[in-house]
């Protein structure tokens, strides 16, 4: 017998770690129940689980190939991970495979279907059950029944026949006895014969006993390594499912060193804590992020979701000491309105939220990404257009704008009606609109949310975007006039590539107060471009070099007999060094951090040297040195 254990991920770069915890615990309590046996255990309990395999898609991939695939492993049990990325996938693969495989049990789990469990079994009678909440106690039990479940059958059939029943009542009996066992197993919600069942909730797990899921990386190559420390949330946020169960359960702080450890000494490129609230235990967080201070292998980057006003100073000392990109930080800001705040049950200290940032800045080792959620309760346009220029002002690497999610089975779930919410039906259940923002203001949003993608995130404007600032109001401003431009030219609709992005900033830069100063805006645009990647196909704003070109010339020379500004370089000679770096030329010290001093243009233009072999952990940026002499 062969079970299947489904994820369907949303890129290919993730990898679902439920699977993998599921299978590594069902394996570690079959060996667990062998050992007991060969002790003089029962032998009735001894182990001999299914096959348990392992099968990762993407909901890129088509559905016909996710059939043929999943046919070729002929599985008598599958079992699918649902979440809100891939429910669309799941639900459209239920009634496909009982046609390819008809005698396949199908189980579902995960956040998506642990709630309102019985009206999707009515919705989708081809499943056969859904294993509730967390699910590694409840999948070995039920690889268990499934190694006996022929036994069962067998066993009841015997006890009919010896009664005389006939066939129908012998598929009675064994359908008994079938429930039975499944009564047995906590967390299940399932269908027996035409009716359906519930055996309530089971206990919550101890993470200590959950056994380390990555002891081979061969799976993993290329992938993200997601990594739990802890289970549960101390907080109440409505949108969120992890407020249900307030319970934080920790996984002892010296097996998961140990694991830690194993990630470093494999050089993992990424470990991404899926910790709800990674430092709700501070002896706890401060453990673990000395351990990674004092262990750091100079390559591995840690990435958690914190809550930033929550923080001490003696954890801010540590993270200070931190090598560049060793860590990086997600937290949710959410909304700068206190009564939307009170509203969805967040306590968060703003003026120490913003604190706490701005001392992660200042060590400029640790990138810093801030979420906020468009459509929560008594937030209007205008109050987010607040929020959102809050947020932005503390600088951080990534801004996310997301729009909030109704969610089964979260509070807000509850209030969506009280709200006036209008959210689909189907996932990623995002908001419509609501009794304060309304469905054409939610539209501007998502052209402003785009704009900041590709502007912002992309950390490809960072000298150009302040310049441009300086011309409008605010920065939603900004954004918003940004996106009207996408608009007005069509650009929603055929999206520009990413090195055209630059000369549409430029076009658009020009039909604001800055085309006075085109000069300044053209060469802000080129140094950002080149900051980034040596292009060999200049854009059409950027200056003739064709002037300087002797000039350059002899500074590659005179760079291969000194080596002065490219030490690391002496292999090379001055030909191999000018297509390895490039020089620029500007009138405009258009690096400098002050904002005024980068818009006044210098006495004399000055050659700028980018070296693309040496770049900042955080940004990516190519180390730039301005050329005077």
């Amino acid at each position: 017998m062969k079970i299947l254990l489904t994820a369907i991920n949303a890129k290919y770069i993730h990898s679902n770690p439920a699977v993998y915890s599921l299978r590594a615990y069902a394996l570690k309590a079959d060996k667990s129940c062998h050992n007991k046996t060969n002790r003089g255990g029962d032998e009735e309990s001894a182990g001999h689980l299914p096959e348990i395999e392992i099968a990762e898609y993407t909901i890129n991939n088509r559905r016909e190939e996710l059939l043929a695939d999943i046919y070729r492993r002929k599985p008598d049990v599958i079992a699918f991970s649902c979440y809100i990325w891939n429910w669309s996938m799941v639900s459209s693969l239920l009634p496909e495979l009982p046609k390819i495989l008809p005698e396949c049990a199908i189980w579902l789990g995960g956040p998506e279907v642990s709630y309102h469990s019985e009206e999707l079994l009515q919705k989708y009678p081809m499943v056969t059950g859904i294993m509730l909440g967390e699910g590694e106690e409840t999948f070995y039990e039920l690889a268990r029944y499934y190694s006996a479940k022929e036994k069962i059958l067998l066993s009841a059939r015997r006890k009919a026949e010896r009664k005389g029943y006939d066939e129908e009542n012998i598929r009675l009996e064994q359908n008994t006895r079938l429930t039975l066992e499944l009564d047995k197993i906590d967390g299940i919600v399932y269908h027996i014969g035409d009716v359906t069942v519930s055996t309530g909730n089971r206990k919550l797990t101890d993470l200590s006993k959950l056994p380390f899921l990555y002891d081979n990386l061969d799976s993993f190559e290329n992938k993200i390594i997601y990594y739990e420390s802890s289970r549960g949330c101390p907080y109440r946020c409505s949108y969120c499912l992890s407020s249900i169960d307030k319970k934080v359960r920790l996984r002892d702080i010296t097996i998961v060193k140990k694991e830690l450890q194993f990630f470093l000494d494999n050089k993992v490129k990424q470990v991404k804590f899926v910790d709800r609230t990674f430092n709700c235990n501070h002896k706890h967080a401060k453990a673990i992020w000395q351990y990674l201070l004092e262990h750091d292998n100079g390559v591995t980057n840690f990435h958690f979701e914190i809550e930033a006003d929550i923080i001490t100073e003696e954890e801010l000392e540590i993270l200070s000491k931190m090598r560049q990109g060793l860590i990086q930080m997600e937290i949710g800001v959410q909304t700068f309105n206190p009564v939307t705040l009170q509203e969805i049950r967040r306590t968060t200290d703003m003026e120490k939220l913003r604190y706490v940032v701005e001392r992660i800045h200042a060590g400029r080792n640790i990138h810093v990404h801030l979420d906020l959620i468009a459509g929560l309760p008594y937030e209007d346009y205008e109050s987010f257009i607040h929020s959102f220029n809050e947020v932005y002002s503390m600088n951080p690497e990534q801004l996310q704008l997301g729009f909030l999610k109704v969610l089964k089975g979260a509070y807000m779930e509850e209030k969506a009606e009280d709200y006036e919410m209008k959210y689909l039906d189907t996932p990623p259940y995002e908001v419509l609109s609501t009794k304060w923002l309304p469905y054409d203001k939610v539209l501007l949003l998502k052209q402003v949310e785009e704009m900041v993608e590709l502007y912002y995130n992309s950390n490809q404007f960072t000298y150009t975007l302040p310049v441009l600032q300086t011309v409008f109001e605010d920065a939603y401003s900004m954004y918003r006039g940004i996106a009207g431009f996408y608009e007005e030219n069509g650009y929603f609709l055929a999206s520009p590539a990413r090195s055209y992005r630059y000369q549409v900033l430029f076009d658009f830069a020009k039909g604001t107060k800055l085309r006075e100063q085109e000069d300044l805006i053209r060469q802000v645009l080129t140094f950002d471009l080149y900051l980034r990647e040596n292009v060999k196909s200049r854009p059409d704003f950027a200056r003739d070099l064709s002037p300087y070109k002797e000039r350059i010339r002899q500074f590659y020379e005179k760079e291969a007999e000194e080596y002065r500004y490219l030490p690391e370089y002496k292999a090379y000679d001055s030909r191999q060094m000018s297509k390895m770096t490039h020089m620029e030329m500007f009138d405009y010290p258009v690096w400098e951090e002050d904002i005024a001093k980068r818009m006044n243009k210098m006495d004399e233009p000055c050659m700028v040297l980018f070296d693309y072999r040496s770049r900042d952990a955080l940004t990516y940026e190519a180390r730039f040195v301005p050329v005077r002499d």
